[in-house]
């Protein structure tokens, strides 16, 4: 059998997360991970996470701002998504982050932290690969995805959501 056995630095994957979403609702994700292509169906890793909401509330009918709530989240997480097809892939990430945050009102009564805390999430998912020259699990990675863990405080929040990834 002349097949190599033991790591193979070419099926490492690099890769990540990057939003941006810019207005009321102001979202800023930076998520770069690692991983390691155990078989062509298989890719599991590890990354780091660091996110920014700001969510602006306005008066209905004025538009004045009421208040602005912003949170911030650090952590880390690890991830693995199969491949039953070179063009699909279903996808689980635990995680655990630190979410710290603050309200600014505009009445008058101030600002008010919000106190740290971890925050768990079980983000689950399944999507398409797009690009990556036929190579299984490598290109634009675009999923909808859910937080199974609800935290309130979840990054994610309560409803499934549109997530685009990158691997190469």
């Amino acid at each position: 059998d002349d097949e190599q056995r033991g790591f193979k630095k070419e099926n490492l994957v690099f890769g990540g997360n990057l939003g941006l979403t810019f207005g009321d609702f102001t979202f800023v994700n930076l998520s770069p991970q690692v991983g390691y292509r155990f078989a062509d169906w298989i890719t599991a890793g590890a990354g780091v996470n660091y996110v920014h909401t700001s969510i602006r509330t306005r008066a209905f009918g004025s538009g004045d701002e009421l208040f602005r709530e912003n949170y911030s989240y650090a952590g880390a997480n690890i991830f693995g998504r199969l491949f039953p097809a070179d063009f699909l892939f279903v996808s689980l990430q635990p995680e655990a982050n630190y979410s710290w945050g603050k309200i600014k009102y505009r009445d008058g009564r101030g600002t008010v932290s919000i106190d740290g805390r971890w925050i768990p999430s079980f983000v689950v998912g399944a999507g398409m690969v797009l690009g990556g020259n036929g190579q299984r699990g490598r290109g634009t990675l675009i999923s909808l995805q859910y937080d199974l863990a609800q935290d309130p405080r979840s990054p994610y929040g309560t409803r499934p959501f549109v997530n685009v990834g990158f691997a190469f």
